[in-house]
């Protein structure tokens, strides 16, 4: 099985499956495959860690990272901004430096989010 197809139970009630004399609250399970498509989070980039980078000659302030979690459990990541002269520029991607710095608030960015991912409690 590909590693990112999840197996999950789906549970509904149907009165035409419920067996006579059973309980009312009583479920059915169904395995159903999941294929997650992607994984992504949006990080902001601390103030006093943004950088400016140029890109078709206008300069960008760089303020945040979009983990990505890759089918092999790797991470990727860009760096997403804005103009640094304002206005409604287009938001752009970039690389990210190789900077210890950054690289913590990534690998800390994807463990929190593993936990929140872990603790949903389903839809609103």
């Amino acid at each position: 099985m590909p590693r990112n197809v999840i197996m999950g139970a789906m549970t509904h009630e149907d009165p035409a499956l419920r067996a006579e004399g059973t309980e009312p609250e009583a479920e059915v399970e169904a395995e159903v495959a999941v294929e997650v498509t992607a994984l992504a989070v949006n990080v902001s980039i601390p103030t006093s860690m943004r950088w400016t980078a140029l890109r078709r000659g206008e300069e960008f302030v760089l303020q945040t990272l979009n983990l990505r979690l890759l089918p092999d459990g790797h991470l990727a990541v860009k760096a997403y901004g804005r103009p640094t002269a304002g206005g409604r520029g287009a938001y752009v991607s970039f690389p990210v430096p190789d900077d210890p710095a950054l690289a913590a608030i990534v690998s800390a960015a994807a463990d929190r989010a593993a936990v929140m991912w872990a603790a949903h409690r389903g839809l609103t």
